[in-house]
């Protein structure tokens, strides 16, 4: 796995190198003819390309970055990792952030992600 296979938690492995490489425009249907039952990994879980861009119903897209950023729109929860995590530096003062605690803490289930 290369790093530039991965974007935003989502992997894109071959299919990224395949998606670039193909003649743009093309239609939705087209696209998921030819590469709907390709699996893309999203952390823990693996989803279709159909069943992530499926339900947009795109006539077509014109370029290889629309066909990622549809991917990108798509995707759930499944696909950012761990919750509420920052690798970035404190709160700063006046700053309210939601703290990050263990899924089985009181208050954890409504909890929404960045």
């Amino acid at each position: 796995m290369t790093d530039d296979s991965r974007e935003l938690g989502v992997e894109l492995g071959d299919l990224g190198d395949e998606l670039e490489s193909v003649s743009y425009p093309i239609s939705q249907d087209e696209l998921l003819e030819k590469y709907g039952d390709t699996e893309l990994e999203m952390g823990e879980e693996t989803a279709t390309l159909e069943e992530i861009i499926g339900p947009l119903n795109e006539d077509e897209y014109r370029d290889y970055g629309e066909v990622e950023q549809a991917i990108m729109n798509m995707v759930g929860d499944e696909a950012i990792g761990r919750k509420n995590y920052s690798d970035r530096t404190p709160p700063a003062a006046g700053e309210d952030r939601q703290d990050e605690g263990a899924p089985d803490q009181e208050g954890q289930r409504e909890q929404e992600s960045f």
